[in-house]
């Protein structure tokens, strides 16, 4: 996934977040829910998307077998908790902060179905699709506004869904990511007169356009553009958010040195700012492992280099935000869209597609660490133990409702002020009735 963005591209990726909010907060009267205890628990999310969806039987629901190379090093690390360390030495010492949901099941076995499910809540419809956002929107709209940072980013590429017809108001930022931090952010081509030469040209545009601003604001194309400009400005030679997108060459060593590991680093220095980010999508491409899984000299999608990198990635995120009290306050959830066939390789030594079974990782923002909810057969094919009050697989859906509920909103919501007046349910309740997995709090 490419990362690059020009400087028009951050004016459309970064300002439209903060239109005027008589324009773009809805009312009370265009919502519905019904009511519901939310936990309120975090204030912040990091969501993981592992794109191509991993392996479960091979990572967080591993089942031994011959298929496992010999250099394996097979540790209980929590109860019902094994993990092979060979992947994840660095995860398995935080192995007391993670919760691991092992009944999951998806709907899908395509992986562009698959990643619209997990990335909006509901399933692919076409028809539709221009009304249905990402989470990351939905949680921009409810918990947006905090700070001059946009309140949803995607690191290391763009989430295939945006902010549809809730518009460009909460749209994802998508920067690039290097230890030189984000060259859009200032102007250098006046040595001591970058900030000073750009607030005189931004005033001038204020008072070319402020007769064509004033008499057309009821337009939303131009009343975004007005918002997009004026609160975009608010990021340049902003130190705050500057220093967001700095980080120090040993820092990148410890993280990965890659773009993952970069935009892990990237979201510690956004949560701990806390400028105004509140929903932070990191995309961790290359799973789709249908050959050479264990060859460790295989130039695709090897397990040994992609768990290497998710490893190293997530531990040093973890690490940081619990070192700094952050993690108490920041939703850690990290999945794929569904999960492999299980039992031996198939005859290119990799998996195939199976959506019967995945995992799902869960940490901080109020999760009860050190367990293992859910269980599947010896092999990984089935779920035999659904470990959670409603006695079912747990679905998108009901993951999505987790994390609604755990930063305070009530994920019952319904829109209805959509262009084709079709009511928008934060989540889909076509197929199951979602439910917050409580069992995966403190």
């Amino acid at each position: 996934m490419s990362s690059h963005i020009t400087r028009r591209g951050l004016v459309t990726g970064a300002g439209a977040w903060a239109a005027m909010s008589a324009l773009a907060r809805r009312g009370q009267a265009q919502e519905s829910s019904r009511p519901v205890s939310v936990r309120g628990t975090a204030r912040t999310c990091v969501f993981i998307n592992l794109l191509g969806a991993p392996s479960h039987v091979d990572t967080f629901d591993l089942k031994d077998g011959p298929w496992i190379p010999p250099d394996k090093d097979l540790r209980q690390v929590a109860p019902r908790l094994v993990l092979n360390l060979r992947l994840f030495p660095e995860l398995a010492k935080l192995a007391g902060d993670l919760c691991v949901l092992r009944s999951v099941r998806s709907w899908e076995a395509a992986h562009e179905r698959g990643q619209f499910y997990v990335q909006t809540g509901h399933a692919s419809n076409p028809a539709f699709a221009a009304e249905t956002p990402h989470v990351g929107a939905v949680v921009s709209l409810k918990r947006g506004g905090q700070g001059n940072m946009p309140p949803f980013l995607s690191l290391n590429g763009t989430p295939g869904q945006g902010a549809a017809f809730l518009g460009g108001v909460y749209e994802p930022m998508a920067p690039p990511l290097s230890a030189k931090g984000f060259p859009l952010l200032q102007h250098d081509y006046f040595v001591g007169r970058g900030k000073e030469r750009f607030d005189e040209k931004y005033a001038l545009l204020e008072e070319i356009d402020a007769e064509v601003r004033r008499t057309g604001l009821q337009q939303k194309a131009l009343s975004d553009y007005v918002a997009f400009s004026r609160t975009a400005k608010k990021l340049m030679y902003d130190p705050d958010t500057a220093k967001v997108f700095v980080f120090s060459a040993e820092d990148e060593a410890r993280y990965g040195a890659n773009d993952f590991g970069r935009a892990c680093l990237v979201a510690r220095n956004a949560i701990q700012a806390r400028n105004g980010a509140v929903y932070i999508n990191i995309n961790n491409d290359g799973w789709d492992t249908h050959q050479s899984m264990y060859d460790g000299g295989y130039q695709g999608n090897g397990l040994y280099g992609l768990c290497s990198r998710l490893d190293r990635g997530v531990a040093s995120l973890l690490a940081d935000l619990k070192s700094s009290g952050d993690l108490k306050s920041t939703l850690v959830m990290m999945m794929g869209e569904f999960g492999r066939t299980p039992g031996p390789l198939n005859g290119r030594a990799g998996r195939d597609h199976h959506k019967n079974a995945q995992f799902a990782v869960l940490a901080g923002g109020g999760i009860k660490g050190g367990q293992a909810i859910g269980a599947t057969d010896a092999i990984g094919k089935e779920i035999v133990d659904f470990g959670w009050s409603q006695g079912r697989p747990i679905y998108v859906e009901d993951l999505t409702a987790t994390l609604y509920s755990a930063l305070g909103i009530n994920w019952t919501t319904a829109l209805a002020d959509t262009p084709s007046k079709r009511q928008f349910s934060f989540i889909d309740n076509t197929k199951v009735e979602p439910f917050v997995v409580e069992e995966a709090f403190l």
